[in-house]
């Protein structure tokens, strides 16, 4: 699925089933809310933090797909094209980085 058609699907869902959709301020709270979610899990799960038996159910799929739900609600209410800008970013970050990351030595 191409973002643009993610961010079309968002747009409906929120027409349909939101009624508007919350103030970017709102929605930037929400992003926080939802990023700290999944820093949750990765820490309990993959990091040095004991997870608790509360925890151990949660979906980290789950949690990035509200991440990226939120990302394309703040993209849609702010006039972002997210896939032009991450077409961009990434032939950026692939010029700019490419020679950077094959050299360094922490990565070997």
């Amino acid at each position: 699925m191409k973002i643009q058609n993610a961010q079309q699907q968002v747009d409906e869902w929120i027409k349909n089933h939101g009624v508007r959709y919350f103030n970017e301020l709102t929605n930037m709270a929400q992003l926080t809310e939802e990023v700290g979610e999944v820093a949750r899990i990765i820490a309990r799960r993959y990091g040095e933090q004991s997870e608790k038996e509360s925890d151990k159910n949660k979906d980290l799929g789950e949690e990035l797909a509200d991440v990226l739900f939120v990302v394309l609600c703040l993209a849609n209410q702010t006039g972002v094209n997210l896939q032009d800008a991450f077409e961009k970013k990434l032939d950026i970050k692939t010029k700019r980085d490419h020679d950077r990351h094959h050299n360094n030595k922490k990565l070997k």
